[in-house]
């Protein structure tokens, strides 16, 4: 999308993410504030720290180093983020508008299951990068780390749940969300 409207990342990241934000006001079936005010202010602060870590990771040449190198960086970075979705989707404060749609679907809509809720989740983006790609011809940023994160998202959260700091339980409760 970046390519196609000539924005920056951090500010499609924002668009999208209050998008989405909003979209979880209707997943829920009632208005809660206090999660759309603190979805929008996190996707505010992340859309913002993605650039600046773009930048820096494009500073330091990483788009130039080999492609098993950058394949095993952007793997490892999935395992990371998901452990951290993991840990934060459990103790439900305040989340990325994105990560708490997986928790809706999850609790609300897929009986407690994990993998199902992600590969849900990545409907939308899926779409997004076919017409983008049918827009500008070609599809950018979508590679081994892409497909890696599309298929392991899920199957990694999970595994987290139960292996990663275990004594730390879901507070995702299906009559208040």
């Amino acid at each position: 999308m970046t390519k196609w409207f000539g924005w920056n990342t951090g500010l499609l990241l924002f668009i999208i993410g209050v998008v989405n934000a909003v979209t979880n006001q209707f997943l829920i079936k009632h208005f809660d504030g206090r999660r759309l005010v603190g979805e929008i202010l996190y996707v505010m602060f992340f859309s913002y720290f993605v650039n600046i870590f773009t930048n820096l990771l494009n500073s330091i040449g990483v788009p130039n180093l080999p492609i098993l190198i950058r394949t095993f960086l952007s793997c490892l970075g999935v395992v990371f983020f998901c452990v951290a979705i993991s840990l934060y989707q459990r103790a439900n404060i305040v989340m990325h508008p994105n990560d708490d749609t997986t928790n809706i679907l999850r609790f609300m809509y897929l009986k407690g299951n994990s993998t199902a809720a992600q590969l849900v989740d990545f409907i939308p983006p899926i779409i997004i990068i076919i017409v983008a790609g049918i827009a500008i011809h070609n599809v950018y940023s979508v590679n081994v780390g892409t497909v890696f994160s599309f298929i392991f998202n899920g199957i990694i959260i999970a595994a987290s749940d139960k292996w990663i700091w275990p004594q730390i339980k879901h507070n995702f409760n299906t009559e208040n969300n």
